[in-house]
């Protein structure tokens, strides 16, 4: 049996539920902002930091990669932004006398949270084989320790070097070109986790793993769809520009299984009307959809459309479009008009009613943006459903028209950044070949490993040294036992990291913890002060710089980590590449020469990057109706159907954030939009589904995973919260209930693991007597 990691410090008994919010933001997320800035930085140190974060000439947030305008409000930031960056640079303070006082073991149970707020790690610390206490070590010591790891590998491919999305471009292009020179790609990164489906779908539809929007055109659109994503708490300044797109005549439609407060209403703090107004209204239709059924709901609208143009020919369908710059539509319009009816209401749990009320604000709009996030990238099917969305949107010709295309809302801040740089296990024969010809070095061909491959190859013994550039890859991952006990494996762990997290505490049978500068601190090189570059969701790079002083003299930035690993670890001429790591590590100009040799888009990169505001890499599907795929089109696909059926008594489980977290790092306790106070245990329940269970409102539950392998998966001791969720499925906060999210089940095609698609009974806890207040 599989039961999560324990919260030992986490103390449930003060939890309390109120009524779910009915609007975001407002002065309630402007006090917390500041009321969380100020415990961590002080009053005087946040207000000079926070009027610097998302600035042309400031850095960009470590939060989300939701892009900025031209026209940029002196306090170009959100609440959870706000709590990143307190979090970053916070005044408190992890030293070797704190190492010294907390083994290991006892640190591995306490909570995220707990760990978390513990403060910046300021040196590198090695917790040697069989030791309990991490102690301090040189820099020095560090290299020669990992670099003595990777040369007693019998290959290369027996390590395996993981990347956060908050890695800057240069960090992101060095380390990939440390791994590929040392001889393996595997480069598995968080993209992995959440949008490697969206990837996967694009490149294959429109030969781009990009989304095609700028912010312009979603300030310009007529119907803008919101699928599977809740910008509220996840993105909540994508919320000003829906807010700009309803005042000038859109129309959106929410479509999520849960209602989330930012889509029904949004106070902006930065106008008047939502300061002492009731804000904005913005979903004008919330199509509560059961999870999973995404990919029934667009096929029932394309068959809609095709049965409108049968209609009326000429008046539906972009036919100029369709015929000159798609592949594949008479496959696909045979599959999609045999669409069974009663299948996709059973698999959306929408009424025919609401779906073709969605139709017709379809054919009223000329320009439509579909936007999506997790929601739609981690079930089984996911891959099928985002190519589904695309068919939709080449119907139309909304793929390379102003005001209309493809949205994949991206979570970190450089995650798309990072995968430009060439942070991917399967990199394109003509990016190996950019690489060999300017480093003079033959890279590896094969494929290496994605995260759920990484983790198979530790727990079989094929991969020994874990490298972690960011993140906290144990909290980030499924099945959390096997994951744990996969790293417990490997001869050596190593995490690059600003702050104390759980993987520090889950070791092979030797550790690193190697301190990094933050995003918001000064980086003063060999060259002088440096500033690193960022991509955003929508193509754009810019510049961060960062403004405070360093947390510790013995950080040293994501850049100096890996040239000086680098110089250790690979052999130099006549049998290695011998590659200038030390001019790179003193003048980070050097490394974006180099990148604007390998990267297409990024010529003249030094010049252009230093514009305010950057530059917008080119996409030719939306610049000029350029498909790279291997038709030069864009290619209609044929999706099948998927009804996710689940035995009775059994609901389907999504994986969600609290409003406050981010990914892994959890800032509170509270989830203000859902009215969870002092607690995170908690499972979200239709009232209906739980009167049909036997189950109360309050009742404690443990949550237990089904996938047929004979491995019973336990998330123990969550507090029955009845909610307005779509019925049949429920949902609970991640990295809880990862335990609950099996190794092996994955996405077709993408392999990422289906956190929103989990089958779950709800079991009365053994101490299902303990009261909970509230």
């Amino acid at each position: 049996m599989a039961v999560g990691p324990p919260d030992d410090d986490v103390d449930d008994s003060g939890l309390t539920v109120g009524p779910p919010k009915e609007y975001a933001a407002g002065i309630p997320g402007v006090v917390q902002s500041l009321r969380h800035a100020g415990r961590q930085m002080g009053v005087r140190r946040s207000l000079l930091t926070l009027l610097a974060v998302n600035q042309k000439n400031g850095f960009d947030c470590p939060g989300c990669a939701w892009p900025e305008g031209d026209e940029r409000h002196a306090a170009e930031f959100c609440e959870n932004g706000a709590k990143a960056i307190a979090e970053e640079a916070t005044l408190r303070r992890v030293t070797r006398d704190f190492f010294a006082r907390h083994p290991v073991g006892e640190l591995a149970g306490r909570s995220d949270h707990w760990l978390g707020q513990q403060g910046r790690l300021t040196e590198p610390m090695y917790l040697e084989e069989g030791a309990g206490h991490y102690r301090p070590v040189s820099w020095d010591e560090t290299y020669g320790i990992i670099a003595g790891e990777l040369a007693a590998l019998d290959s290369p491919d027996e390590a395996s070097f993981y990347t956060s999305g908050r890695t800057s471009n240069e960090a992101a292009f060095l380390y990939q070109l440390f791994v590929r020179a040392l001889g393996t790609n595997n480069l598995p990164d968080c993209s992995n986790l959440c949008h490697e489906s969206s990837g996967s779908a694009l490149v294959e539809t429109i030969g781009i793993g990009k989304g095609s929007v700028s912010l312009t055109d979603l300030h310009e659109a007529d119907l803008i769809l919101v699928v599977g994503q809740n910008p509220g708490t996840n993105h909540p300044r994508m919320l000003s520009a829906l807010e700009q797109a309803k005042r000038a005549g859109a129309r959106i439609v929410a479509v999520n299984p849960l209602p989330e407060a930012g889509l029904l209403r949004f106070r902006n703090p930065q106008r008047p009307s939502g300061v002492a107004g009731s804000g904005t209204a913005l979903a004008d239709e919330f199509a509560q959809i059961r999870l999973g059924g995404d990919l029934a709901l667009f096929r029932a609208l394309n068959r809609l459309l095709l049965e409108a143009e049968e209609a009326a020919p000429g008046t539906v369908l972009d036919r100029a479009f369709v015929e000159e710059h798609t592949h594949g539509f008479t496959d696909f319009a045979a599959d999609v008009r045999a669409t069974d009816w009663n299948e996709v209401l059973e698999a959306t749990g929408l009424e025919r009613e609401q779906i073709e009320r969605l139709h017709r604000m379809v054919l009223g709009s000329e320009r439509i943006v579909v936007c999506w996030a997790m929601g739609l990238t981690q079930h089984k099917h996911s891959v099928p459903t985002i190519r589904e969305v695309v068919n939709f949107l080449l119907l139309r010709g909304n793929i390379g028209r102003r005001g209309a295309g493809l949205c994949p809302v991206r979570g970190h801040s450089n995650v798309q950044g990072d995968r430009t740089m060439g942070i991917y296990e399967k990199p394109s024969p003509e990016f190996l070949d950019a690489l060999e010809k300017e480093f003079g070095f033959a890279p590896p061909r094969h494929h290496g490993y994605d995260v759920v491959d990484t983790i198979r190859a530790m727990r079989d013994g094929r991969v020994k040294v874990f490298f972690a550039m960011g993140g906290n890859f144990v909290r980030a991952t499924p099945d959390s036992r096997v994951t744990e006990e996969a790293l417990r494996r490997t001869s050596l762990t190593v995490q690059v990291s600003t702050k104390l997290n759980r993987s520090h505490t889950v070791t092979g049978r030797r550790a690193l913890i190697l301190p990094a500068l933050g995003r918001t601190e000064a980086d003063v090189r060999a060259g002088g002060p440096q500033f690193v570059t960022v991509e955003d969701s929508m193509s754009a790079v810019h510049a961060s710089t960062g403004t405070l002083p360093p947390a510790s003299p013995r950080l040293r930035s994501e850049v100096a980590i890996v040239c000086g690993l680098a110089e250790r670890a690979l052999p130099g001429p006549p049998t290695g590449p011998g590659l200038p790591w030390a001019e790179f590590a003193g003048d980070y100009d050097l490394i974006r020469d180099r990148i604007a040799r390998v990267v297409p888009g990024f010529e003249d990169f030094n010049r252009r990057v230093r514009a305010p505001g950057g530059f917008v890499l080119p996409h030719g599907p939306r610049d000029a109706r350029h498909f790279p795929t291997a038709t030069g089109r864009a290619h209609f696909t044929v999706n099948p159907l998927e009804v996710l059926r689940v035995p009775e008594g059994r609901l389907i489980l999504q994986t969600v954030r609290s409003h406050d977290q981010y990914n892994t790092t959890v800032y509170g306790l509270d989830d203000r939009y859902r009215g969870i106070r002092n607690g995170r245990r908690v499972v979200f329940v239709h009232p209906e589904d739980l009167a049909g269970l036997g189950l109360a409102d309050a009742d404690r539950v443990d949550l237990v995973g089904e996938y047929g392998d004979g491995v019973t998966r336990v998330a123990p001791g969550f507090r029955v919260v009845a909610y307005p969720t779509a019925r049949g499925c429920c949902a609970a906060y991640f990295p809880e209930t990862n335990v609950l999210v099996p190794l092996d089940s994955t996405a077709d095609v993408s392999n990422t693991p289906t956190s929103k698609s989990v089958v779950v009974r709800l079991v009365r806890h053994p101490e299902s007597g303990t009261p909970w207040a509230g």
